[in-house]
């Protein structure tokens, strides 16, 4: 893999690099709340449990069932209500939801010159209702949910998205970068398929060690990754966008 190669497509990570995802994380926990709190459990208690089992890891799993540990609800009881928790969990819909700072400028840019393709992770209701309270829906080729494509074992650094996301753009791997903010996630998946992996140090992992998954690039934020990208990227007269798509980001 040459690091000099033009950038003909680019895919992009969601949670924590495009908006920070304590933002959404801090709306979905307190509509959890508010749902234990009508199940009869003290709404208060469960959302500060809530936070604090997230703040161990938030893709751990298991967070409502330990948040109700942690306020001391028998398991049986916890049994009872976990289903609808993670229901409300599931069902925040926020109306807007706040990019960081230069991400729609950067992103506009972007997919002035290159194809973007969002490669993300989690329920796919919940991620695409993301990208709608982004804003960012018109810039995209298309969004890759990797659930959508057989379930959760299909999550970054599982090649599966990745090789989604190609076959949308039409290009081989070569050509493409993936922007994201985890070594674990981003950076490994992406070299499973052969591209090469912009790192951004925002988000919750922002400080985590790479160790052995290193990127072709890291930088600060969303907006120098862009124009690392438009800089490697041949000279176009105008957008460039996958054949068979639209203006319109295909839901995948």
């Amino acid at each position: 893999m040459t690091g000099d190669l033009p950038v003909t497509g680019v895919t992009v990570d969601l949670d924590d690099t495009l908006y920070p995802q304590s933002e959404w994380l801090e709306g979905a926990w307190s509509a959890v709340a508010v749902a234990a709190g009508r199940a009869g459990l003290d709404p208060s208690a469960v959302h500060a449990a809530l936070l604090r089992t997230c703040a161990e890891g938030s893709d751990r799993g298991g967070v409502v069932d330990r948040a109700l540990a942690a306020v001391g609800l028998a398991d049986e009881r916890a049994a009872e209500l976990v289903p609808g928790l993670v229901r409300a969990f599931a069902a925040h819909r926020p109306a807007v939801l706040t990019p960081y700072p230069g991400v729609l400028e950067a992103l506009g840019r972007l997919a002035a010159v290159l194809p973007v393709v969002v490669v993300t992770d989690g329920m796919p209701p919940v991620q695409h209702a993301k990208v709608e309270a982004l804003g960012v829906r018109h810039l995209l080729a298309a969004v890759v949910v990797s659930d959508e494509l057989g379930g959760r074992h299909l999550r970054k650094p599982d090649p599966a998205p990745f090789r989604r996301a190609l076959e949308v753009l039409g290009q081989p791997p070569a050509g493409v970068v993936h922007v994201g903010d985890r070594p674990e996630k981003d950076v490994r998946g992406a070299a499973a398929v052969g591209m090469r992996s912009i790192r951004v140090a925002t988000g919750e992992y922002a400080g985590a060690d790479p160790g052995r998954h290193r990127a072709w690039r890291t930088v600060p934020c969303f907006a120098e990754a862009v124009e690392l990208c438009l800089a490697a990227a041949p000279t176009a007269p105008g957008p460039r966008r996958p054949a068979g798509t639209t203006g319109a980001a295909s839901r995948l």
